[in-house]
């Protein structure tokens, strides 16, 4: 299993970036597909995870502005972001936890100038 993001970018603070992640492979089961992310000199942490059920999970600091939604048919996680603060500045990994097996894609840097 490999995942795939799409590129982050530069953004201004207020404004929207969506991040996509693709997986390649086949999933089965009860899984949670994620968003993780790491500001330099901080350790990761979680941004939001949903289940393939369709539960979701937030970050406190996220809550509200940030959307994840997946397509399960596609396998494929998706990271709406909305009101983007400079303190959203940070490198996002997508993460896919499947069958106790643990699986990030590439990172993809998302910079939020004030």
């Amino acid at each position: 299993v490999q995942l795939q993001a799409s590129a982050g970018g530069l953004v201004q603070a207020g404004g929207s970036l969506r991040l996509s992640c693709a997986t390649s492979g086949s999933i089965f089961g009860i899984n949670v597909m994620g968003w993780y992310r790491q500001a330099p000199g901080k350790q990761r942490e979680l941004v939001a995870q949903m289940t393939n059920g369709g539960t979701a999970n937030y970050a406190d600091s996220v809550k509200g502005r940030f959307t994840i939604s997946r397509d399960n048919a596609q396998n494929t996680v998706y990271l709406q972001m909305n009101s983007l603060k400079p303190e959203d500045t940070a490198v996002y990994y997508c993460n896919l936890v499947s069958r106790a097996l643990v699986f990030w894609g590439q990172g993809t840097l998302v910079t939020v100038s004030s």
